[in-house]
């Protein structure tokens, strides 16, 4: 399966989420708590808790809401070309008419550049969804730091940063996706996917 059609396999399934609980004591990041706004989940304490549209009873995204999917950015032009690729496919499966990619760093458009698009089209509230793996230094510090100096271009425009991918169900069928997919191609039974083709890193080596 190759890099679009994983993501919008990923897209179609719906699930819970499974993060772990966080340690008694810790205090979530003050960025984490909408300036409006509760949702849930199994795992974490209220106040850490992501919304999910897909869930029955909790808020979603509204009219007059934006998105900014944020990945870290990169030197190399076709990493960066395929979070734009990603968004499309964002875009037209949830259908919100807002809907911006973002690099934290070495690359356009930046987060400013992302949460100015967003008013510009009407948004009243901006959502800044980390497309990174584990909360980290970036979740935790670079990218609050960025989208509130972004913010402040914006009086009167509310913003959430959301929870990274982290431990999700779904995650572990993209993981086993690539991996039975590249075990397929070095089989002769399946072509390189988008992500490996020329690069000449997916095979059998001694």
């Amino acid at each position: 399966m190759d890099s679009l059609s994983l993501q919008s396999h990923l897209s179609l399934r719906s699930s819970t989420s499974t993060y772990p609980a966080r340690k008694p004591g810790i205090a979530a990041p003050e960025f984490v708590k909408l300036h409006k706004g509760p949702s849930k989940s199994r795992y974490l304490p209220q106040r850490y808790r992501m919304a999910t549209s897909s869930r029955e009873g909790l808020n979603g995204i509204e009219e007059g809401d934006g998105v900014i999917i944020v990945d870290h950015g990169s030197r190399r032009k076709e990493s960066n070309l395929m979070l734009n690729e990603f968004v499309a496919m964002f875009r037209e499966r949830t259908k919100y008419p807002i809907v911006e990619p973002a690099h934290m760093e070495l690359a356009e458009p930046s987060i400013r550049d992302a949460f100015s698009l967003c008013v510009q089209q009407g948004a009243r509230r901006v959502i800044v969804s980390p497309f990174f793996l584990s909360p980290g230094r970036h979740w935790n510090q670079d990218i609050p730091s960025l989208t509130a100096e972004a913010a402040k271009e914006h009086p009167g425009v509310s913003y959430l940063i959301t929870a990274p991918l982290g431990l999700h169900e779904l995650l572990v069928d993209v993981v086993n996706d690539r991996i039975n997919h590249c075990l397929s191609h070095i089989a002769g039974k399946a072509d390189e996917c988008s992500v490996c083709a020329g690069t000449g890193k997916c095979r059998l080596r001694q």
